[in-house]
């Protein structure tokens, strides 16, 4: 127990050096910036290209040898005023890293006016580490599009704690053995504080008893959705296979085609009312069926679908293929992506949606632990919307609006309700210890090579 605690209190009582090993200043190198290193004996080398650059006006160069583990940084201080806005702008070029995501980090640590860490008083989800004290952790700039030169832009907006007087920013070069690496164009540059970005979303909990038909079983979300139209609803969720859902049929039996009857009857409810739906159907391509999920614009179009791609054992004996892909979807609230039930289950979907962009998933789940939905919006930092056929009180999921600290910001608790909640999209969510752990996720989740396969973790054969 007591490593457990270590563990998960490491940031915490592991030190975040204001001052690192120096290296030497390479010659001609702008004012301001100097270069470090953990360890003398892991420092890479440096130097000052006055004509590269994405601009042509000089880069940041580190580059590394054959070893394994070198670790480096260019590194300058900003002043800073606690409680403004500040935004970093970067862009870095490299060659020959394995991992840009992880090689190729910036960070950011706020100070005091004696180079000390600060206490982080920015909004924290509550209720975690009690009696510890929030230091404020390294903030972590996110990578953004590439342009055609090969330039990636990385950059982030960020709240300086009150205490903080400046921003340490080092920009990285680590664990990539003969690379190359140009940092270019570097500003820190104070702003003006964020606007909200808010998006509503609702969640149906309705059981479609009615009717033995795809229409039939149709008809009835059309009061729900109005209800959640009428409450200003930006983004309404059905449940999943919703056609299919007490009919006595297979699924291959109501299966349709995407467009179909169903998309066009969602479609024109979403035109009629202005928001998104996302209506869990069952799809039918030539010979193929999948469990899809359709979303239709404000405009009664097809905005894209999601092909369940995790089918538990019932689907695959109904003869069901399972999905391939992770869209994404550009909304007017947000990026949206989608699942669909036993997807929850496994954490690479929502966590593949997540590193794709999305801000919002919209869940169509037929029946789930409800722990594992806390755990997806939790460990991506996104916002869930589950509609189930469920009732409350089997444990057994719920139609609700999730939100990053993994608690029901809405809740249907009677059938033919609709769970609605508000949310900003553009509000940091802050952990004590962790901090922005979404910022973190490219930087440090693990890399695993994608040739490795489960059968090279067997066990070994047992002695005659």
């Amino acid at each position: 127990m007591e490593r457990m605690w270590l563990c998960a209190l490491s940031t915490l009582l592991i030190p975040i050096a204001a001052f690192a090993l120096e290296g030497p200043r390479p010659p001609g190198a702008p004012e301001g910036w100097t270069t470090g290193a953990p360890r003398q004996e892991i420092m890479p080398s440096f130097s000052w290209d006055a004509k590269g650059g994405r601009s042509g006006q000089g880069a940041l160069v580190i580059e590394t040898d054959h070893r394994e583990g070198l670790d480096g940084f260019w590194s300058r201080r900003f002043p800073v005023s606690g409680g403004k806005y500040y935004r970093f702008l970067a862009y870095r070029r490299m060659k020959g890293a394995p991992w840009p995501q992880q090689n190729a980090v910036a960070t950011i640590l706020w100070l005091d006016a004696g180079g000390k860490r600060v206490l982080d008083d920015r909004s924290l989800i509550p209720g975690f580490l009690k009696g510890f004290t929030p230091w404020t952790p390294l903030e972590y700039p996110t990578d953004g599009p590439q342009d055609r030169a090969g330039w990636t832009q990385v950059t982030a907006d960020h709240q300086a704690p009150s205490a903080a007087t400046q921003a340490v920013v080092r920009l990285h070069l680590r664990w990539a053995p003969g690379t190359r690496l140009e940092w270019s164009d570097v500003t820190f540059t104070p702003i003006a504080p964020p606007t909200p970005r808010r998006a509503r979303l609702a969640a149906v909990h309705l059981r479609p008893k009615q009717g033995k038909t795809p229409a039939e079983k149709r008809l009835q979300f059309a009061p729900l959705i109005a209800e959640a139209a009428r409450r200003r609803a930006d983004l309404v969720v059905l449940p999943e296979t919703l056609t299919y859902y007490g009919t006595g049929l297979a699924m291959a039996e109501v299966a349709e085609p995407i467009p179909g009857p169903s998309t066009e009857y969602f479609g024109a409810l979403s035109r009629k009312h202005h928001l998104y739906i996302v209506a869990g159907l069952v799809e039918r391509d030539g010979h193929l069926v999948y469990n899809t999920a359709v979303l239709l614009t404000p405009g009664g179009e097809i905005g894209g679908k999601y092909r369940k791609v995790t089918l538990p054992d019932g689907e695959v004996e109904a003869g069901l293929t399972p999905g391939r892909d992770y869209p994404v979807f550009r909304t007017r609230f947000g990026v949206l992506g989608i699942m669909i039930c036993y997807d929850g289950f496994f954490p690479e979907v929502a966590r593949e949606l997540t590193k794709r962009g999305a801000e919002v998933i919209a869940w169509p789940v037929w029946g789930c632990n409800p722990d594992l939905a806390r755990a997806r919006a939790v460990e991506n930092h996104v916002y869930l919307v589950s509609s189930t056929y469920e009732d409350i009180s089997s444990n057994w999921m719920v139609s609700a609006v999730w939100d990053h600290g993994g608690k029901t910001a809405a809740l249907a608790t009677d059938w033919g309700t609709i769970a609605l909640a508000e949310v900003d999209l553009n509000a940091r969510t802050r952990w004590p210890s962790l901090g922005d752990f979404k910022s973190k996720l490219q930087r440090h989740v693990p890399m695993v090579p994608a040739a490795r396969q489960f059968d090279t973790l067997a066990a070994p054969p047992l002695p005659h």
